[in-house]
């Protein structure tokens, strides 16, 4: 009645039944563009909409399993059009889609529970205006993971709370210890502060940092206060911080999930106690969390460069993770010098520049790539 197939034919329609091909040229948030394929002959070549042949070479790939086309991750983001830029490179987007992540901008002239839907919602805008929106959204859609909670970033921006609670971390089997230098808050009046230096029991020099961290270059300059005098020369509000010595190198340990990398950064110098003694005035600190501070492949003394033993680093990060109620953070710590691994962690930030990070894509992606996976899971295994 259907009459029947020539051989030719029933491969054809073999290779369509069984191998189902498609050649996934993009992706967008509403799914995937595919440009069909057909049989030519003995190629197999695109075509276009119109019907046309696409002449240029097009790799093509099997569809993939139902379970791998389920993982599809949408993540809406609300940046400042700077972190947008530094972190939402080409080859970030590019590498996302390959593994079914969308990234989407949230208008923030719109209400953002009509927005999405989005597995996940990535942020860093600060006010109280945008700090109750997601809370609100957290609410409304439980479902969906945010990053990170607004209350949890709180902490960090005030460098009073920034480092509270360090020393109840459980690193005793670890091979490594970990202090916060002593520090003074000083709210006004930094001339008059001097005496409640010596109060405290700290001694010079001292690091002076902004209380506040606003996400201004401001807030993030440090200056280095050598004796009682210069205390007049800093403006308040800000943190006095006893400077430790650790041989000119920093450790800035990014973390993005469970994923930890650490890469190493130029700081001052030791400062002898002759220095100490002979040193007045008020010294402005380099930027030291530029990629151009690296100190990674720099010939230095192996005691100072050689970075922090592994599982003491996972211990501190899965403790700090459960402390701050955060996900992507980075620490930035100094080996004390003349100890082996006795460190001391000096500044904590949230969402950093991962873009001055090395390689930082395929960490970020395989973040969300497990995201998606957990989502997945959670979904078909209830």
């Amino acid at each position: 009645m259907f009459g029947t197939l020539a051989s030719g034919d029933i491969e054809t329609a073999r290779l369509r039944r069984d191998l189902r091909i498609t050649c996934n040229l993009g992706f967008s948030c509403g799914g995937f563009e595919d440009m069909s394929m057909r049989l030519e002959g003995e190629n197999l070549l695109p075509h276009g909409a119109d019907g046309e042949v696409v002449t240029e070479t097009v790799p093509f790939q099997v569809e993939r399993p139902l379970f791998q086309q389920t993982q599809k991750l949408v993540v809406g983001y609300a940046l400042t059009s700077k972190k947008k830029k530094s972190f939402l490179q080409p080859k970030l987007e590019f590498m996302a889609r390959r593994k079914g992540i969308c990234f989407v901008p949230i208008d923030l002239n719109r209400p953002l529970s009509e927005q999405g839907p989005f597995d996940v919602v990535l942020h860093k805008l600060r006010g109280k205006e945008w700090q109750e929106v997601i809370e609100d959204y957290q609410l409304k859609h439980p479902e969906v993971t945010v990053l990170d909670p607004p209350s949890a970033i709180k902490r960090i921006y005030n460098r009073q709370s920034m480092l509270q609670g360090m020393a109840d971390l459980n690193l005793s089997d670890c091979s490594g210890s970990i202090y916060v230098p002593k520090q003074l808050v000083v709210l006004k009046d930094s001339a008059s502060s001097a005496d409640r230096v010596v109060e405290a029991g700290l001694k010079f020099p001292l690091v002076a940092k902004p209380l506040w961290i606003d996400g201004t270059a401001k807030s993030h300059q440090l200056f280095l206060a050598y004796d009682k005098r210069s205390l007049a020369e800093l403006e308040p509000p800000l943190v006095l911080q006893e400077f430790v010595n650790h041989g000119g190198v920093m450790f800035k340990v990014f973390v993005v999930g469970d994923i930890i990398k650490v890469v190493r950064r130029f700081s001052l110098p030791n400062v002898s106690n002759c220095e100490k003694t002979k040193a007045n005035g008020v010294f402005k600190f380099p930027r030291v969390s530029s990629a151009a501070a690296s100190a990674d492949n720099a010939d230095l003394d192996p005691s100072v460069a050689e970075l922090p033993p592994k599982p003491f680093l996972e211990a501190l990060v899965k403790e700090l993770r459960t402390l701050l109620g955060l996900r992507l953070f980075n620490i930035d710590m100094i080996r004390e010098h003349g100890s082996k691994n006795v460190f001391a962690v000096i500044d904590i930030n949230y969402f950093p520049g991962y873009g001055k990070m090395p390689d930082y894509e395929p960490v970020v992606v395989d973040f969300f790539h497990s995201l998606a996976q957990a989502k997945y899971k959670k979904r078909h295994c209830k």
